[in-house]
């Protein structure tokens, strides 16, 4: 079966995934967390063509997956992932100021993912458990403990200055 490739989506590169972790439908986890890395999400047409190669899964059966855990997007996130805890410690605390703090500094308007510029993809959590630091911001895995909205305004632009 040929699969259509209208995104550019590097047929080779998925071959190479798959073949690395085995075209085995118990691998399919570990193969959709290999193309979102590569992808920095999970391009519809790189789920068909996995839906295709491995023996026993259908495309439908992909998305389902991709769309049923969290860790997954569907949407091209940006190179720095943003976090603002919005639980209860850190909205007593002022994560929503932080928050409208970031918005307004990458001009992402509420309900916008991801920065036209593409570097960066904003989302509130419920909770990331550091209660005693709040209100907490967490970027690519880096915790911001006690964020106010200056300080979250300085460590965007030393994020920004590094890409220029």
């Amino acid at each position: 079966m040929s699969v259509e490739n209208p995104h550019k989506i590097d047929v080779s590169k998925l071959d190479e995934i798959i073949e690395s972790y085995g075209a085995k439908k118990s691998n399919l986890i570990a193969i959709l967390q290999k193309v979102q890395e590569v992808y920095r999400y999970l391009p519809e047409d790189a789920m068909i063509y996995i839906g295709t190669k491995i023996e026993g899964l259908s495309p439908a059966t992909v998305f389902g997956v991709a769309t049923f855990y969290a860790q997954f997007s569907l949407e091209p996130k940006g190179k720095y992932e943003i976090k603002v805890c919005d639980g209860t410690a850190c909205h007593v605390r002022g994560s929503m100021p932080v928050l409208n703090a970031i918005r307004a500094k990458l001009s992402m308007p509420e309900g916008q993912l991801t920065s036209e510029n593409g570097l960066f993809s904003l989302e509130t959590v419920s909770c990331l458990g550091a209660c005693g630091l709040a209100p907490v911001v967490v970027i690519n895995d880096k915790v911001y403990p006690q964020m106010t909205s200056d300080a979250i305004t300085i460590v965007l632009d030393t994020l920004m200055k590094e890409e220029a």
